[in-house]
């Protein structure tokens, strides 16, 4: 636990931490929550604040925006540490502040990774943040909704942080170069051009960003005119030998949309080329795992199943072990990909229910499938005429299920390719059924 270290400021800190926003108007990002008339904003400057958690990305500005809110408010701000604090120090600070709340004193409390606290350790604020003693702020990476117990998370608003978009991480690192803070003084020679691959390096972590910056300022060329940083020393200080490509240019979409193509024209060899050459120039991996989980379904389907759920657990290692390790990974989900049968039945079925689903909103649903959860309901004949498929013979009720307009409609057209040809052969003795008992 820590109190009134959010103040302090020494010159050997690290550049993000020296530079780290004092103010709303030096915050970069998170128009969403902290433009003009936005609610996170208008709480903060109205001294308002209730308990909340901040979940985002890494070097996002959750940290720094609790650092803002200790300078602005009039409460006793707190600090805890998930390594450091136990159950015995959070209850003694939780009755000095439950004390002071009977004085009128405010007290805030911040836990920087409360992710990181235990159960046990979360259920000691439980109570003093039920009384109103304390005010809690919490900031986290990961999905609150499971590593937050439930009862706390219930009484905390959760404000979602996006990651830094390109421009503002450069204009993060342009203002590093003329802040005295950070390198206003040292007159840096540094091309636009690199600070937008600095920018990109990052992956929408501010922090990370200028820690790339520090280190190739540090291992700059120093002359008689300031530090001059070149495309070598870049080079070497993101171990980038390709650099990146602009992320929202023509090229990413390029060069995903060839390993795309290539998996679909069941093209191993190419299909492993252009993800190398994603990755390797800096891509997020799970981007490309995304766009491989899409794949299986959008372009595989039913006629190999099984490449779902390959393409899931190639995300699932990307998110464990990340780059460079997690290539293998992807590799694995690539080929496989591309040397499986191909159907797109489950895009065209979803396409085509789609276009139905946009031009039929007011169908009702028909009463024999709706749930009576009440007398009235039931008054009004909701779920009449069910018929529980497991109790007949074939498994199949003799019942409509679409809306009276769209009855005998077809979305789902299988092929014959892979394993769909036997669910072809299923759904073909399914309508035949249906057709002999009345239904088309």
């Amino acid at each position: 636990m820590e109190e009134g270290s959010l103040f302090e400021n020494h010159m050997e800190e690290p550049l993000a931490e020296r530079l780290r926003p004092r103010t709303l108007d030096e915050f970069v990002g998170q128009e969403h929550l902290l433009g003009k008339g936005k609610l996170l904003r208008n709480l903060i400057e109205s001294d308002r604040i209730s308990s909340m958690i901040f979940w985002g990305p890494p070097g996002v500005g959750k940290t720094t925006l609790a650092r803002i809110i200790a300078r602005r408010t009039r409460a006793n701000f707190i600090t805890f540490s998930a390594v450091t604090s136990g159950i015995r120090e959070i209850r003694t600070v939780m009755q000095r502040a439950d004390d002071g709340h009977r004085f009128g004193q405010r007290t805030i409390v911040f836990i920087d990774e409360i992710h990181r606290f235990n159960r046990a350790q979360q259920d000691a604020f439980l109570p003093f943040v039920e009384k109103g003693s304390i005010i809690l702020i919490g900031a986290t990476t990961e999905n609150p909704s499971f590593e937050v117990n439930g009862a706390l998370l219930s009484r905390c608003r959760v404000f979602v942080l996006k990651g830094l978009v390109t421009e503002d991480i450069v204009r993060i690192l342009k203002h590093a170069l003329t802040d005295e803070r950070g390198f206003g003084r040292e007159h840096v020679k540094i091309t636009e051009e690199m600070l937008r691959i600095i920018a990109e390096f990052s992956n929408g972590d501010a922090r990370s960003a200028l820690t790339t910056l520090e280190m190739v300022v540090l291992n700059g060329k120093q002359g008689p005119d300031g530090i001059e940083v070149t495309m070598d020393t870049l080079e070497q200080c993101t171990s980038k030998k390709s650099l990146l490509y602009d992320k929202n240019g023509e090229e990413h979409y390029n060069l995903i949309s060839a390993l795309h193509k290539s998996m679909r024209n069941s093209d191993p060899d190419a299909a492993v080329y252009w993800l190398a050459r994603m990755l390797e120039a800096g891509e997020d991996p799970l981007y490309v795992a995304r766009r491989v989980v899409r794949f299986a379904s959008e372009d595989v389907g039913l006629a190999d199943s099984r490449a779902l759920e390959i393409a899931v657990a190639a995300y699932q290692a990307c998110h464990f072990i990340g780059m460079p390790e997690c290539s293998v990974n992807l590799t694995h989900a690539v080929i496989y990909m591309a040397m499986a049968p191909k159907s797109n039945a489950m895009e065209l079925a979803y396409n085509e229910a789609k276009a139905d689903a946009l031009t039929h909103l007011a169908e009702p649903v028909p009463l024999q499938i709706r749930n009576a959860e009440t007398k009235l309901m039931k008054d009004l004949d909701y779920g009449k005429g069910y018929i529980y498929a497991h109790d007949t013979k074939e498994k199949i009720a003799a019942m409509q299920c679409l809306p009276d307009s769209l009855a005998g409609k077809h979305y789902y057209h299988p092929t014959e390719q892979g394993l769909e040809a036997r669910y072809k052969e299923r759904l073909e003795q399914i309508l035949r059924w249906k057709q002999e008992h009345g239904l088309s």
